[in-house]
């Protein structure tokens, strides 16, 4: 992983020059997932500029969406207040979300419609959380205050991460996120995993915000039940 970061990295500086943003980071993170041992089934296809609504098990979700879909992501502004982590966040057009400050919204708001013009799918995990493999979480509509209302044009599409062995994969809050990467990087078996892109929501179901996240948990709860 240092070594292709190693690669990367300067790749994606000289590119930069080019105008071209987007580019390298999805690479990238696809890299990341297949030397951490994923192997990808996709079914269906990400609808452009789309806002993915996904659940949520471990980190690879991000570099699996990634190699799928070219996403972007939204993350908790945790995350931001490590530097490198933030950095390379940064490069594939992260979109930091201060869930206890209900007073930026506003500017929240912008920050997620200038990501959802960019021509590439917006991943947010309504869970909030990484779930446990064995059952949903409930999907969290505060998380979608941002985009309520939806901008003209934009699709919302759930997409479901189905795991072989989720269980066995599966980052909870109780496992330090170091002895977390350790165990999956241990792994001799390959982390086999299908990306499901599901019909974007219509109708009542783009009510608000607590219908998309109901409507998508609904869609996603099928998928992982069959």
């Amino acid at each position: 992983m240092l070594a292709w970061t190693a690669v990367a990295v300067p790749i994606h500086l000289v590119v930069l020059l080019t105008g071209k943003s987007w580019a390298v980071p999805p690479v990238y993170l696809a890299g990341l997932g297949r030397i951490a041992g994923l192997r990808l089934r996709i079914e269906g296809e990400p609808s452009r500029n789309a806002l993915l609504l996904s659940n949520h098990l471990s980190w690879l979700d991000i570099p699996a969406l990634a190699a799928a879909s070219r996403s972007a992501f939204v993350a908790h502004s945790g995350l931001a207040g490590q530097p490198i982590l933030k950095w390379l966040c940064e490069q594939n057009g992260t979109v930091f979300i201060a869930r206890e400050r209900r007073g930026s919204v506003a500017g929240q708001a912008e920050q997620l419609r200038q990501a959802l013009s960019c021509e590439r799918p917006l991943t947010v995990f309504l869970e909030g959380t990484c779930g446990d493999g064995r059952e949903l979480l409930p999907f969290k509509s505060a998380l979608l205050s941002a985009v309520d209302p939806l901008p003209p044009g934009i699709p919302v599409q759930p997409v479901a991460l189905i795991y072989d062995e989720a269980p066995d994969i599966a980052w909870t809050g109780v496992e330090p996120g170091l002895d977390n990467a350790a165990r999956i990087l241990a792994r001799t078996r390959p982390i086999r995993l299908t990306v499901r892109f599901l019909e974007p929501l219509a109708g009542r179901a783009l009510a608000d915000r607590k219908a998309m996240a109901a409507a998508a948990r609904e869609a996603i709860a099928g998928e992982l039940a069959r």
